[in-house]
């Protein structure tokens, strides 16, 4: 499969995903998000991807939406007068989903619901949807000339693609607060200090080092326990109480047992490198759980 806004590497089972657009500093498109959802949907069930790198060609990581297209530049039919009854009883009609739904959410979306870790290698401007579609990543590293601004303020329209679930909960609301308010573009150090970012390197050596993060995250590892421990993350540290990651880790740690848990006690036993058999395109069959 190719894509006309991406580039698709893969060695040694992590895969390069490259915004690739850059003449015009990676803007995003709708072209692009259909990339992006295609590319995530594909990696998730693909046993020869078992962590995602995302980076930018040239210059930036992605200086947000393209606002150079004629018409409504985020692709929404403006003919059309949503409810919040629409959003939950109709998401998936063709109508809502191309003419009302948010596309940087639905990158997001596509990004929280991948079963292999996704981190980001901010090359450069990380702007609008640049900066918000690197919070639903599960690591976000830097290069020194990163620049990332939540901008929205001053374009009169509001934060997008999920970031309102997932910025508060990365920095805190005080600091999501104030970097959404101000609008304002801040430097890799900035989003170090306010826990953005994981860590800043130099250009020549960011690419590297989120690869070396990458194969760390998958070497020896049970793919169906590392998709597991990433949702069970993410998923459960949003709920209400305790018992209901319980019910799912009671589960994650049955079913696991089954399987590569087998070999993982057994290799430890024996001193030996586990030889785990299990895909994470064969989950167990209470995965995905869901408890909104």
């Amino acid at each position: 499969m190719t894509y006309k806004t991406l580039t698709w590497e893969v060695s040694d089972r992590v895969l390069t995903l490259t915004l690739n657009r850059p003449d015009q500093l990676n803007a995003f498109t709708v072209e692009m998000a259909h990339d992006l959802i295609a590319a995530f949907e594909r990696a998730s069930e693909d046993d020869g991807v078992g962590a995602v790198v995302v980076t930018g060609a040239g210059r930036a990581f992605c200086a947000g939406m393209d606002l150079s297209s004629s018409g409504n530049v985020f692709g929404l039919d403006e003919s059309l007068r949503p409810t919040l009854t629409d959003m939950r009883e109709r998401l998936d009609d063709p109508a809502i989903r191309d003419g009302v739904r948010d596309t940087g959410g639905r990158v997001t979306l596509a990004i929280y619901n991948c079963k292999k870790p996704v981190i980001a290698a901010i090359n450069g401007a990380a702007v609008g949807i640049g900066a918000t579609m690197m919070l639903a990543m599960d690591i976000r590293m830097a290069s020194e000339k990163a620049r990332i601004g939540f901008v929205f303020g001053k374009l009169g329209i509001v934060p997008e693609a999920c970031s309102s679930w997932f910025l508060p909960r990365l920095v805190g609301p005080q600091q999501a607060l104030e970097w959404v308010l101000s609008a304002e573009i801040f430097d890799a150090a900035e989003g170090l200090r306010g826990g953005l970012l994981r860590s800043v390197h130099a250009p020549e050596e960011l690419l590297g080092a989120a690869q070396a993060l990458a194969r760390k995250f998958i070497a020896g590892r049970s793919p169906v326990a590392v998709a597991l421990a990433r949702q069970m993350l993410l998923r459960n540290s949003a709920q209400s109480h305790p018992l209901a990651a319980h019910r799912v880790d009671s589960l994650a740690m049955f079913y696991t047992s089954l399987e590569d848990g087998k070999e993982g006690v057994a290799a430890f036993l024996e001193k030996r490198e586990p030889e785990f058999t299990a895909s994470a395109s064969k989950m167990p069959s209470f995965y995905p759980w869901d408890e909104r």
